[in-house]
């Protein structure tokens, strides 16, 4: 006996995708520093504080029981949303479980996990023939990058999920662009672009004219109030250095 559903029967299907999401990385568990500071930064970008989801990273805590409920209930009161948290003990898991949060491991871990994939891929050995081959082909895209020709409208989203995008127009304002590797984009960035979403801190991005609402490498971020006025307009490229975003003239 055979099981068919009809297509109007089906109430939901599960696709894999890569949504930006903001890391709160916390360096303190005390749910009232933690309150200050976000007045503070309140205050300074409201803009960013209208129901933002955000991880809260616990990977700098040697705490193994955090006041969970509490440090969620002091996001929320900012207007932010934890959707999960990022590392911690079995006890800061299981406090997730139970307040409705997911749960990803330490980053270090994740990495370990994906390198354990790598190692399992084949490797092809490079002949001569073959070195020359690429590079008479030097000009054609790397391994992975996306070309997209034309302009990146608003609410639309345009992503690379295993290397470069390369975007030949312009970035709207309200749309979003996504990379594991870098974004060059040959003309106006006007909405998001989040490089680097698979944790690449090598990852640039690269522009003829920046007016973003939103930029991040691997996950590190700067919205426009973020950014040098004297920047805006022009070419620009940025890299994540010294633990921060740098935004520099580009050529």
């Amino acid at each position: 006996m055979s099981l068919n559903l009809d297509s109007a029967a089906v109430a939901f299907t599960f696709k894999g995708g890569m949504l930006p999401m903001t890391v709160m990385e916390l360096s303190s568990a005390d749910p009232e520093r933690i309150r200050l500071q976000l007045a503070g930064k309140l205050s300074q970008a409201p803009a960013f504080f209208q129901h933002t989801p955000v991880v809260l990273s616990v990977e700098k805590l040697n705490e193994p029981h955090l006041a969970l409920e509490r440090i969620c209930a002091v996001c929320r009161d900012h207007k932010l949303l934890p959707v999960a948290v990022r590392g911690g003990t079995e006890p800061v898991r299981q406090s997730a479980w139970a307040l409705g949060l997911g749960w990803f491991p330490p980053v270090e871990e994740g990495r370990a996990r994906a390198l354990e994939s790598v190692d399992r891929t084949p490797v092809h050995e490079v002949t001569a023939e073959d070195a020359t081959r690429q590079n008479e082909q030097s000009d054609a895209p790397a391994l992975g990058t996306r070309l997209f020709r034309g302009t990146v409208r608003s609410g639309q989203q345009v992503s690379a999920s295993e290397g470069d995008l390369v975007v030949i127009g312009a970035v709207n304002a309200g749309a979003e662009v996504l990379a594991a590797g870098s974004i060059h984009v040959y003309g106006a960035l006007r909405g998001r672009a989040l490089a680097g979403i698979h944790g690449n801190i090598q990852a640039g991005i690269y522009c003829r004219e920046l007016e973003a609402e939103l930029l991040s490498v691997a996950g590190n971020y700067k919205r426009m109030e973020d950014i040098d006025s004297q920047l805006l307009g022009r070419p620009a490229e940025v890299h994540f250095t010294k633990e921060q975003l740098e935004i520099k003239p580009l050529g």
